[in-house]
């Protein structure tokens, strides 16, 4: 069946998906971790008299920012993401990936050019979410345990290897599975955004003013009649929302449902309190500057509070962390990174998964940047250029396919888009402006990361082509197997060779034809088919093909797994009813042929010498076919074969 018939067939896991207060619960740990801890820094980094480009503290301009950063949630997180974009689901996975599979599917034909671009875009903004998975731990846990400070200065020389010894233990625990991790720390975010919102409310008691800044007008007239230091501010006003494509990335890991409610009814108004409390008390004192955060609260509080905050920014960290392995995941199923171990933690819901290789290598790309560059101060002018350009494509894609899946009239797509993107692209402007003063990490890293990812969609499909010239037609095969039937002997038992498709010749059994001149009694070509759909029902699971003849004991089975899915072979294959392979397929005993690839460096063209030798030690990290078809290793035979890139 069609690809596309199972789609239709299905609606959404995440709106079938009830909603449930433990989900709701594990993603205030999860998810809303690295949006929820940005009060601490995000207004206090606004007026920072160090900036580049300095804002200066005075009672208009702060109820400019505050309007600013209050009105910028609500329009990147509260519409473009929680209203808009999770709406735009693959059968509930989110995530930019998921929206270049939605991009593949509902992408009108004879438009390769601007899918091409588009598709482009999505990866490069895959490859930006993947860079701020590096950044994102570093800067959260830095300005926690920088937190020390306050209570006493001289703990400033073991904050870098407290904070390394922290993210050493996060990584550590991650193989638990996000639903262990979300228990873990959901309650504590539950209790930190209770406390963020009721330090809001004391601080806006000291001047109830402030709650103009509710207000567009503020924001508004703020860019129009400051616009030289409005611009500027921009670059720090996008901290209020960082974290904001982890609410997308990770819907698959607890449902639509439950990510809406928890960011409305309690994440959203206790971030809004608390950046009213800060600007209500730096009107009373400007001299509160120095940590409006922390001054929210009473004195003898403060060393609770650190604590509390120490806490809920190491838990920011896992909402990137839970992005990056299933952005990692989907990226590997769709073709942009090398096939990567994947562990399913949850036998409820699908979408909580741990990528080991993603962990390790985020692990030690965060730790490097803690000893690297020591303090949250130097990291803070990298932090947000990669998240709004990740959010400015997610934004992009998302009005193109709404008027491609939903038949959106054009004139309301126009009004949404010109609004959102134009508030997108004044914050890319703004950060573009810090690329000097640390900006250009986060796109460094994105563009490796990019690179790395389409030298191996295009290294992949080069070595596809030519492992097709070797392979040969199927079809010709087995017409010359049953013509001279006599030139080949038969040994008993099933054998199972896998291939990338049904049209040619799975390489092992050339070989053993060609070569060893036999055949098993019983025969089974096998081809895995990843969809562009997270899952596929097991009804649709596999098909069976007799080739043209059913009493010569050679079948071709193709099987279709979605690509959040594990494609576990050996059960699969048992839903198949008997009837259909003649009775005579015995999976116990069945001996499984596998074509080992032994990829070289050729002189054909196709790709730059660089870019192959980059595929040739990317393959290197690809997990072994064994492991990843859940295939028995003791009834598992490798047969090699070279070809060149």
């Amino acid at each position: 069946m069609n690809s596309q018939a199972v789609i239709d067939q299905k609606a959404p896991a995440a709106t079938r998906s009830p909603l449930r207060l433990a989900l709701v619960i594990g993603a205030l740990g999860v998810v809303f971790g690295d949006i929820g801890t940005s009060p601490i820094y995000a207004l206090q980094t606004v007026f920072n008299p160090e900036d580049p480009h300095p804002v200066p503290l005075t009672t208009e301009n702060l109820y400019g920012v505050v309007s600013l950063v209050v009105w910028s949630v609500i329009l990147i997180v509260t519409i473009t993401y929680v209203l808009l974009a999770m709406r735009m689901d693959n059968d509930g996975e989110g995530g930019i990936m998921a929206l270049l599979t939605l991009l593949r599917r509902w992408a009108p034909k004879g438009r390769t050019r601007t899918v091409a671009i588009l598709s482009g875009l999505a990866v490069l903004g895959a490859a930006l979410f993947l860079g701020d998975s590096m950044i994102t731990p570093a800067i959260s846990v830095l300005s926690a345990v920088e937190g020390l400070k306050t209570i006493n200065p001289g703990l400033d020389e073991w904050v870098v290897p407290i904070t390394a010894t922290i993210l050493l233990i996060l990584f550590l625990i991650q193989k638990l599975g996000s639903s262990v991790v979300g228990r873990l720390f959901g309650p504590i975010m539950a209790i930190w955004f209770v406390v963020v919102g009721v330090l809001g409310i004391g601080g806006i008691l000291h001047d109830p003013q402030i709650l103009l800044a509710l207000l567009p007008t503020y924001a508004i007239g703020f860019m129009v009649s400051h616009f030289h230091i409005a611009f500027f501010a921009l670059a720090a006003v996008v901290l209020s929302v960082t974290g904001a494509e982890a609410l997308y990335a990770d819907m698959g890991h607890f449902g639509r449902k439950s990510i809406s409610f928890g960011w409305l009814f309690l994440v959203f108004p206790a971030l809004a309190l608390t950046y009213l409390g800060q600007g209500a008390l730096l009107l009373e004192d400007k001299a509160n500057m120095s940590a409006p955060f922390f001054l929210l609260a009473p004195e003898w509080s403060r060393i609770a509070l650190v604590v509390l905050a120490t806490a809920a920014t190491v838990i920011a960290s896992q909402a990137v962390i839970s992005g990056a392995f299933s952005v990692a995941a989907q990226a590997s199923g769709l073709g942009y990174l090398p096939r990567l171990r994947v562990t399913h933690t949850s036998s409820e819901t699908q979408g909580q998964i741990y990528v080991p290789w993603i962990n390790w290598l985020l692990m030690v790309s965060v730790i490097t940047l803690v000893f690297v560059f020591r303090s949250s101060a130097s990291l803070a002018f990298a932090y947000g250029m990669a998240v709004i350009g990740t959010i400015t494509i997610t934004t992009l894609l998302f009005f193109y396919l709404a008027r491609r899946r939903w038949k959106t009239p054009s004139w309301i797509l126009a009004i949404g888009a010109a609004v959102l993107l134009s508030v997108d692209l004044l914050f890319l402007a703004a950060n573009a402006t810090k690329f000097v003063h640390g900006a250009w990490l986060p796109l460094a890293i994105g563009l490796i990361a990019f690179i790395v990812m389409t030298t191996w969609q295009r290294g992949r499909a080069l070595i596809t082509a030519r492992r097709t010239e070797a392979e040969g037609s199927l079809a010709d095969f087995v017409s010359n197997l049953r013509t001279h039937p006599k030139l080949i002997d038969r040994v008993p038992g099933t054998a199972i060779f896998l291939n990338p498709g049904g049209t040619t010749t799975p390489l092992a059994l050339r070989a053993n034809v060609e070569h060893n001149h036999v055949r098993h009694a019983r025969v089974i070509i096998l081809s895995v088919d990843i969809q562009n759909v997270p899952r596929v029902p097991q009804s649709q699971r596999c098909t069976v093909d007799d080739l043209g003849d059913p009493t010569d004991g050679i079948l071709y089975i193709s099987t279709r797994f979605g690509y959040a899915e594990n494609p576990d072979i050996p059960r699969a294959l048992r839903t198949i009813p008997p009837h259909k392979t003649q009775g005579w397929l015995d999976l116990d005993n069945a001996t499984y042929f596998l074509s080992k690839i032994e990829l070289r460096e050729g002189r054909r063209g196709g790709m730059a010498r660089w870019r192959k030798r980059l595929f040739l030690a990317a393959s290197h990290i690809t997990t072994d076919a064994s492991d990843h078809f859940g295939l028995p290793r003791d009834r598992v035979i490798v047969m090699g074969s070279q070809i060149e890139l």
